[in-house]
């Protein structure tokens, strides 16, 4: 006799069941809510400053819906504990993240709406005022890139480039993921750089853009933000889309419809921010012109 007939045969009258039921409507959407990091300029903070702060608003507008945020810092476990965070007999908290980078998996993610790539900020001091590429600062003297302290997160792409040209020894490692929830990434730009601890960043393109063009060192004139090109063995550049959760295909659709109608405003607050701003490959510029479904990465 086999044993496992009556169980089977309990699966497929509870899946007849199920079939039965008539699917319910999504409840209608009462706002635009975004998961955030609460102090994470230049893309979002309490008081929706930011790159993405302002893309939602432009997004709440075009759905007349009012834009509310939950915010999380972005340290480990932040999806698990934003979008994918609900309590029995609760709502989630929030229905997107903004910024999330193509190739992630732990969301559904729609097309990407920007790409950019790392940067190297430069104080102007050591000798540096006259350097305006990367070229230029590997080309320096072994003396004056031997003076250099250069500041970098640890276990990102600035280590490897560091690795790749002999500049190890005057690399400055800072935390990736710091448990501080008053530590921001642009403080290694605004308060290191610009007071003289450190001589040099490479950071992410974002970050760099904005912190190099608001910051007034003590010393000198403005920094100076350089973008990075990938090369063999070191990538600097990544294409940003957002995320939604798994099987919310119809609200995927909703955002990459607003990306596509809004391309234009969204380079606008982009440049903005001074974020370095590269093209994003051809199939990923055809995807802007035709929403996708939903495909986990």
């Amino acid at each position: 006799m086999n044993t496992q007939l009556p169980r089977l045969l309990a699966g497929f009258t509870l899946s007849l069941l199920a079939a039965s039921v008539p699917a319910q409507e999504p409840a209608p959407r009462m706002a635009l809510r975004v998961c955030q990091d609460p102090n994470n300029m230049p893309f979002s903070n309490l008081a929706a400053e930011g790159i993405e702060n302002r893309i939602a608003q432009l997004f709440g507008r075009e759905l007349g819906l009012p834009v509310s945020y939950y915010s999380f810092p972005q340290r480990m476990n932040f999806v698990r504990n934003t979008l994918k965070f609900k309590l029995p007999d609760q709502d989630y908290p929030c229905d997107i993240i903004m910024g999330v980078p193509v190739g992630f998996d732990q969301v559904a993610l729609t097309q990407p709406y920007y790409r950019s790539s790392y940067a190297l900020v430069l104080a102007p001091r050591k000798g540096l005022e006259s350097v305006h590429t990367a070229d230029e600062f590997l080309a320096l003297p072994t003396a004056q890139r031997e003076s250099l302290r250069i500041g970098v997160y640890d276990r990102s792409p600035a280590s490897q480039w560091l690795m790749a040209h002999g500049l190890l020894a005057q690399g400055v490692p800072y935390p990736m993921l710091s448990p501080k929830p008053e530590q921001y990434p642009g403080e290694i730009i605004e308060k290191d750089l610009a007071q003289g601890k450190i001589d040099a960043a490479v950071v992410w393109g974002p970050i760099a853009g904005y912190f190099s063009k608001r910051s007034k060192p003590e010393q000198g004139g403005p920094l100076r933000s350089i973008a990075l090109a990938s090369e063999p063995g070191v990538r600097f550049d990544y294409a940003m889309a957002m995320g939604v959760r798994y099987g919310e295909r119809e609200w995927k659709a909703q955002i990459e419809a607003l990306i596509v109608k809004h391309q234009e405003e969204i380079r606008r607050i982009l440049l903005e921010f001074n974020v370095p701003l590269l093209e994003l490959p051809p199939q990923q510029m055809a995807e802007m012109q035709s929403p996708s479904g939903e495909k986990r990465p």
